[in-house]
């Protein structure tokens, strides 16, 4: 569905995108993670044709985005970060307005905008002025704009931003009902966005990906924690002797018990809660707890951000 290949771009001296490369397939939904400035919203608006790369090749369903922009366009839902509403519009004048702009059929219109407004849940609010709306029917205004024409690629801007918890709540609901007719990229940089909604994730940092892996690969570890009742002599020397340990590191349990965190080799995705545990009997160890470590997304995050 989407094909992006060492893709650059600046704004005078800045470098906003650094030769950057991704695919998403169909039916993915994909999550752009990265803090403020990382490249986001530039990655976003040259996909959408809004923005032009330096160099690089972008391609929307097998077509080029340069060079074939209005036929790109007329495939992809866009909601930006600051939807482009008319406050003095009702609902319904509105959506009509976009769906001859979207360049859907008279006869058809009708039919688009009841499919859009029930999916959004605007049923309700169709005569009213958008500018009387709260925030949260303001942005489900925004995604039933983008799904009017049925696109093959809903592409979101930040979806939730500025929204209270039980909105946010509602547009992932949402969104996981959209995502089983169409593609779906948002970028956002809240952690638990991606992982409430997201099989997979893209994470940029100062213009370049960092990581892209499904949540389950990045959550990977064959780190082992072991806590003990109380700390015998010998217990990390002995750790580290054990085959496929890189190191041993004495952490803080929440029960203010001796705790130490097995660390494997990186790539290695053997359990070492097995030959840990034969360990401990053999030397009589208290034995309080022993365990797979499982990495956050936030955890993740943070080691990128602290390399970067």
């Amino acid at each position: 569905m989407i094909e992006v290949k060492n893709v650059t771009k600046s704004y005078g001296p800045v470098e906003a995108l650094r030769g950057i490369s991704f695919h998403v397939a169909a039916g993915e939904i994909v999550g752009l993670l990265g803090p403020n400035g990382a490249g986001k919203t530039t990655t976003i608006k040259i996909l959408t044709g809004y923005l032009q790369p330096d160099d690089g090749d972008v391609t929307i369903n097998g077509l080029d985005v340069l060079t074939e922009t209005r036929a790109v366009q007329a495939q992809i839902g866009y909601l930006p970060e600051s939807a482009p509403l008319y406050p003095e519009l009702t609902v319904q004048a509105y959506l009509k307005m976009m769906a001859a702009l979207r360049g859907v059929p008279e006869e058809e219109q009708v039919a688009r905008i009841s499919e859009a407004v029930y999916a959004t849940g605007l049923t309700e609010h169709l005569t009213r002025p958008i500018g009387h709306l709260s925030k949260g029917f303001r942005q489900r205004v925004g995604l039933a704009q983008a799904i009017l024409h049925h696109p093959s690629l809903l592409i979101l801007d930040e979806p939730t931003i500025g929204l209270d918890p039980t909105q946010i709540v509602e547009i992932r609901r949402l969104i996981k009902r959209l995502a089983e007719h169409s593609t779906i990229l948002f970028s956002t940089h809240i952690l638990s966005e991606v992982e409430a909604l997201c099989d997979r994730v893209i994470i940029l940092m100062n213009g370049q990906i960092r990581a892209d892996a499904r949540l389950s690969e990045l959550a990977a570890t064959s780190d082992a924690i072991l806590v003990l009742n109380r700390a015998p002599k010998g217990v990390e020397h002995a750790l580290r002797r054990l085959d496929g340990v890189r190191g041993v590191e004495r952490i803080k349990s929440l029960d203010g018990h001796p705790a130490y965190r097995v660390l494997g080799r990186p790539g290695d995705d053997v359990d070492l809660c097995p030959a840990i545990y034969d360990l401990a009997r053999r030397e009589d160890w208290p034995l309080r707890e022993l365990r797979r470590d499982v990495r956050t997304l936030e955890t993740v995050f943070n080691e990128l951000a602290m390399a970067a």
